[in-house]
């Protein structure tokens, strides 16, 4: 593909893109897609927008603390470009690792970097020193922004490289520096096509893959999910729970919001109760979360905090009908559930309003194009269970890994998920590709089995795989969480395994249930079925 003159003066992202012919195809039809070559979207989603609708609007809050305005975040941004670039030595094309939790201070740092026209790799916060050398070990940062509070495993990483710490008592702490620098400054001239950021995947399945996405798409994703299904305006106030480092919670508390002009909430850390008193107490209404919060939320007796709302998205995990039926009934809001990845940067797949049908994921957002192929790499037949397939504005650029050979095929992002899409168009979640269970030759989808465990009322998670067994070469096993004062024992498995059957074929209920006190998650909240199949 021809790309554009780079304002790059490191060449590492552009010299490690795949090559022409592993690149997926790009579907850029809508006209809100067509871009200038010339483009930084630190300045389009903050300069530009504080600029159309005013620098003295609300932007970021935060509990406990003040309100940002557009003209504050903007001053933090510059300032902060100045010390990476005057203090730091950061060139346009460095890459700069940012760790912390949703707070303004993070925001700030994302944007300073993309203005410095540097490439900005988020991190978790939770991850730990050997995976913070992973991640160097593939990206090659060469400065890192660390909330203070987070610094003892970055230290730990030994990475090699300056790390500023943020938020603290020190010297030289990164916003003492940065009050003392100007609060303009020029952004670099990148082009649209330049990478911004590397997103780094979750790794349940091995070493983590870092992602490239370029500054047209942190757009794009805002002028198709967000602008046809959020339809946000500036008064929208949004929320969520997932980090920014996860590119779910950087369109949806980020992106989103800024890309109209309206405000967001950043939590560090909240229960989904809190989260519930957080979203009232803040006039909330747009949430981003993993179902388990939503069933959470309700299950507290939340629900008049959440009448506010007027749009709650779901995505990370198959959101079970159970869970999205409940919340409809106890808020009257109707869930938004979508699919998306980290290679695709957001939802690609979903369904808003009355265009929601329970239980299915939804349809191909407006911009992508989305197709179920079977192993020879034809469409499916309508209802025949296949690899999901999607092309759009945005797509898989694995920096430097023969895994690219894997997720694009024949142009299209084949993403690792099983599903069957029904005669209207309409894609219904069947399993992860690896999460298929074959026993006594039926196929068996674990989240289908989850999801009639979950329906349980004493039942607040569960996780299920297939296990090894000699008469029918894999059994049902059912991880359960328990809510607290539920005994554990052989009765209440006997009565889950019957309620199960009531809810599907009773040839799926799970044959084997272990009572665990918690599921093994990733920092993104996604469930590690691997970690569950090795006990």
């Amino acid at each position: 593909m021809q790309l554009s003159p780079s304002g790059h003066v490191d060449t590492f992202c552009r010299d490690h893109l795949p090559p022409d012919d592993q690149w997926p195809d790009l579907v850029l039809d809508l006209p809100e897609l067509q871009y200038p070559d010339r483009l930084n979207a630190g300045v389009a989603l903050l300069d530009d927008v504080a600029a159309t609708h005013g620098g003295d609007r609300p932007c970021l809050h935060a509990p406990g603390s003040a309100t940002w305005t557009y003209d504050d975040l903007r001053a933090a941004a510059n300032r902060i470009a100045h010390v990476l670039t005057e203090d730091l030595g950061v060139v346009p094309g460095n890459r700069v690792l940012l760790r912390g939790p949703n707070n303004p201070w993070l925001v700030a740092c994302w944007f300073g970097a993309l203005k410095a026209g540097a490439v900005a790799v988020a991190t978790m916060p939770l991850l730990r020193a050997r995976e913070l050398t992973t991640i160097h070990e593939i990206s090659e940062v060469s400065v890192a922004l660390c909330d203070h509070r987070f610094l003892d495993d970055l230290t730990a990483a030994s990475l090699g490289v300056p790390v500023l710490a943020f938020g603290g008592d020190a010297d030289d702490d990164l916003v003492r520096r940065a009050a003392g620098k100007p609060d303009t400054v020029e952004a670099v001239d990148t082009a649209a096509d330049d990478v911004a950021m590397l997103a780094f995947t979750s790794g349940t399945t091995g070493r983590p893959k870092a992602t490239m996405h370029f500054h047209r798409d942190l757009l794009a994703i805002a002028d198709t999910f967000s602008a046809h299904l959020l339809r946000p305006t500036a008064d929208d106030v949004f929320t969520g729970t997932p980090p920014l480092a996860f590119t779910f919670g950087l369109g949806a508390l980020v992106v989103f919001p800024l890309r109209v002009g309206a405000s967001t909430l950043l939590v560090e850390k909240a229960t989904p109760p809190e989260l519930a008193e957080l979203i009232d107490e803040f006039g909330v209404t747009v949430v981003s979360t993993a179902p388990t919060a939503y069933k959470a939320m309700i299950g507290a007796g939340k629900a008049d905090h959440l009448r506010g709302l007027r749009a709650a998205v779901s995505a990370g995990e198959h959101l079970p009908q159970a869970t999205w039926e409940a919340f409809r009934d106890a808020t009257g809001v109707r869930i938004i559930d979508g699919i998306g990845s980290t290679e695709i940067l957001h939802i690609f797949v979903s369904a808003a309003g009355d265009d929601i049908r329970p239980g299915s994921t939804g349809v191909a957002v407006p911009g992508y194009v989305a197709t179920v192929l079977d192993d020879d790499g034809r469409e499916a037949p309508v209802d025949i269970p296949g690899r999901l397939a999607i092309k759009g504005p945005t797509g898989c650029r694995y920096l430097a890994d023969e895994r690219q050979r894997v997720y694009v095929q024949d142009g299209w992002n084949i993403t690792g998920d099983t599903f069957r899409k029904d005669a209207d168009g309409y894609f219904w979640y069947e399993a992860r590709s690896d999460d298929m269970i074959v026993s006594s030759g039926y196929n068996i989808a674990a989240p289908e089995v989850e999801e009639g465990v979950l329906a349980h009322p004493d039942v607040v998670e569960c996780g299920v795989v297939g296990v090894p067994d000699e008469d029918r070469g894999m059994l049902v096993k059912a991880f359960v969480v328990l809510r607290p004062g539920i005994e554990a024992d052989d009765v209440k498995v006997k009565e889950i395994q019957d309620f199960t059957k009531r809810q599907i074929a009773p040839y799926k209920y799970p044959r084997s249930v272990e009572f665990v006190d918690v599921l093994p998650r990733t920092a993104t909240g996604k469930l590690q079925r691997y970690r569950l199949r090795d006990r």
